[in-house]
C-alpha cells in the first residue's frame, strides 16, 4: 500500500536506507496508494484512538499510522507529538486583513517544533533496523529533536551545526539530551553538505532528506484537516527553509483529497526570509533554483540551498499555490502581533503572518478567506532575540519599566487605556 520511489524518475530503489535515487540523484519519496484506503476508516480509528491511552493512539503522528511506512511497535519511539492545536488569531487576522485566520502551532510539540512529528518515524525506523548512531546537520530545531528521540530510543545522537550562528537556546537543549555536538565552520549548508554522504550502513542521517521524516510531517495536515472536522482551508500559509516541510505538507493535503478525507486542497504559500530566498526567487523567475550564502535573523531559515526544493516545488505547483519573500523587519512585526494573540512563536514561524499580509495587501489572497499560518517553533526557541527585539525601538517593542512608583504608573496605565 507504500512503496518507496526516486521522486524524480520514479524508479524503487535497491536499498531503502539510501537518502537519494542511484539512478538521477533526486531524493525518494513514499508512495501512497490512496485508493486502496477507506476514509471512514481513517476517521473512525482517528476518533476511537482518541480516546486511548496507548502511547501510539496519543500521538498525533501514529494516530494515523496505516498511512505511513509500517515500523514494528516495539520500535515506535514517542513522545506523543504531533497533536498540536488551531488556534484562533483575530489579531492576526486584522493585522494580516483577512475575516478568518488560525494558527496551527507546530511549536507545541515535545521538543518545541514542528521537527518532531518527522523525527518520530525517522528515529523509529533507524532503531528497527538495529541503528546505534542518528546524525543530523542543524541550524537548531533538529539538532534538538534528533537528540531527545535518540535519546528515548537509546541511541547516539550527533549534530553537525555552525554553533556560533544559531540560538544558543537550541545547542544548550541538544546537550541536554545528551547529544554530540560538532562545531562547523560555515552555515547549514555546509553542514548538510558534510551530512549527507555519509554511510547509512554505519550512521542514520535524520535531516529531511531522509523519507521518513517527510511522512511523520505529513501528518500535521491530518491534524490541521481533524480539528476543522475535515474541511481544507482556502489557504494554508507556511514558512520556508529546507523545505522539507512544504513538501511534507503539501503530500499530507493531497493524500487526504485521495483517500476522500477532504473534498479540496488548500492553497499553499511558502514564504521565506528576504535574505535567504532562493526558492522565491526560482519561482518568481520560474527557473532552476541557485543557492545563496543566506543571511536572516530568522535563523531556523537561514537556509541558501534548500535540499527538498524540488518536492516543494512539485506541491506548490499542484495546490495552485505561490512562493514569496518578506524582509526581517516585516517578520519581527508579524512576531509581535502573534505575541499579541496570546501564542508567541520562534522568528522564523512568524514569516506565515507576514507573508499572509503581503499576499492580502497584493490581492493574492481576497479579505474573505479562510487562512491557516503554520507556526513552526516555540517562543522560548530563541529568547536572545526576544530580548533585542524589546531593547530596540520597535513599533511593538515591550521595554522593561524601571524606577516608577508603582501607584502613579498604574493609574497612568488605567487613563491610557480608559
Amino acid at each position: 500500500m507504500i512503496s518507496l520511489r526516486c521522486s524524480g524518475c520514479g524508479e524503487q530503489p535497491p536499498d531503502a536506507d539510501v537518502l537519494a535515487c542511484p539512478l538521477c540523484e533526486e531524493l525518494l519519496a513514499f508512495e501512497l496508494r490512496t485508493d486502496a484506503i477507506s476514509a471512514y476508516a481513517v476517521e473512525d480509528r482517528a476518533r476511537l484512538r482518541r480516546a486511548s491511552v496507548d502511547a501510539r493512539d496519543r500521538s498525533g503522528v501514529w494516530r494515523y499510522r496505516e498511512l505511513l511506512p509500517p515500523v514494528a511497535d516495539d520500535a515506535i519511539t514517542t513522545l506523543r507529538e504531533g497533536d498540536v492545536p488551531l488556534i484562533e488569531a483575530n489579531r492576526g487576522a486584522s493585522y494580516a486583513g483577512v475575516d478568518r485566520l488560525a494558527y496551527l502551532h507546530l511549536g507545541m510539540n515535545p521538543t518545541a517544533s514542528f521537527k518532531d512529528a518527522g523525527m518520530t518515524v525517522a528515529i523509529s525506523h533507524a532503531r528497527e533496523r538495529g541503528a546505534r548512531v542518528a546524525i543530523c546537520a542543524s541550524t537548531g530545531n533538529t539538532a534538538a529533536s534528533a537528540a531527545a528521540y535518540a535519546a528515548r530510543a537509546g541511541m547516539t545522537a550527533v549534530v553537525i551545526a555552525p554553533v556560533d550562528a544559531i540560538s544558543a537556546a537550541k545547542v544548550t537543549q541538544t546537550l541536554d539530551y545528551g547529544a554530540h555536538v560538532v562545531a562547523v565552520e560555515g552555515d547549514f549548508d555546509d553542514a548538510l553538505r558534510a551530512v549527507r554522504p555519509l554511510d547509512p550502513a554505519t550512521v542514520t542521517v535524520v535531516n529531511s532528506v531522509n523519507p521518513y521524516r517527510i511522512e511523520g510531517q505529513k501528518t500535521a495536515a491530518f491534524v490541521l484537516l481533524e480539528q476543522r472536522r475535515w474541511h481544507a482551508p482556502d489557504w494554508v500559509v507556511l514558512p520556508g527553509g529546507n523545505l522539507g516541510n512544504a513538501s511534507a505538507l503539501g503530500k499530507g493535503f493531497r493524500e487526504a483529497r485521495g483517500i476522500g478525507l477532504t473534498a479540496r486542497l488548500p492553497r499553499l504559500a511558502v514564504v521565506q526570509a528576504a535574505g535567504a530566498a532562493p526558492f522565491a526567487r526560482a519561482w518568481r523567475e520560474d527557473r532552476e533554483l541557485v543557492p545563496v550564502r543566506a543571511q536572516t535573523d530568522a535563523t531556523a531559515i537561514r537556509i541558501g540551498a534548500p535540499a527538498s526544493w524540488k518536492k516543494a516545488r512539485a506541491e506548490v505547483r499542484f495546490s495552485a499555490g505561490t512562493v514569496l519573500d518578506v524582509r526581517d523587519d516585516e517578520i519581527a512585526e508579524a512576531r509581535a502581533v502573534i505575541g499579541r494573540d496570546g501564542v508567541g512563536c520562534e522568528p522564523a514561524s512568524a514569516a506565515s503572518l507576514a507573508g499572509l499580509r503581503q499576499l492580502v495587501s497584493s490581492g493574492t489572497v481576497p479579505r474573505d478567506a479562510d487562512v491557516v499560518c503554520v507556526l513552526t517553533g516555540h517562543v522560548l526557541k530563541d529568547t536572545a532575540y526576544a530580548e533585542r527585539y524589546h531593547a530596540s525601538s520597535a513599533p511593538h517593542a515591550n521595554a522593561i519599566v524601571r524606577g516608577t512608583d508603582l501607584a502613579d504608573y498604574l493609574n497612568l496605565l488605567l487613563l491610557t487605556r480608559a
